[in-house]
């Protein structure tokens, strides 16, 4: 079945593998899902992913992060949709509970966390948030 929103539902995969208690999930691969992986990974929020060539399209493999027994995350949300976008000046960039989380934005230079794109006062379009 096709999938329109793919980083929805590679946030919903995680979501529901960590509601599940599993150690690892797996989703089809691009290039907007390995920078989010990436910026999950350094900031805590997964303990590791790995791209699996498969010859075609490859999926990515994300192993999740569990403290007591209980997954580190708590909330995941997307906030940029394809039915509604949304853009963002750095000034205005949302902080997720009130810096504890991180929002990822997608700039004019690449994925980058909501910390990130402050410092380097660039905005763009917010697609989710973490905590």
């Amino acid at each position: 079945m096709p999938v329109t929103d793919t980083i929805a539902d590679f946030i919903t995969r995680i979501r529901n593998a960590g509601s599940a208690g599993h150690k690892t999930v797996e989703c089809p691969c691009s290039n907007l899902k390995m920078a989010v992986a990436v910026i999950l990974k350094e900031q805590g929020y997964i303990a590791d992913y790995e791209k699996i060539d498969d010859g075609l399209q490859g999926s990515i493999k994300v192993t999740l992060k569990y403290y007591n027994k209980q997954h580190v995350i708590k909330e995941l949300i997307r906030i940029s949709k394809p039915g509604r976008r949304i853009y963002m000046p750095a000034d205005k960039l949302p902080r997720v509970r009130n810096g504890l989380g991180t929002a990822v934005v997608s700039t004019s230079r690449g994925v980058l966390s909501d910390k990130q794109a402050r410092k380097l006062n660039i905005g763009g379009e917010v697609l989710l948030s973490v905590w």
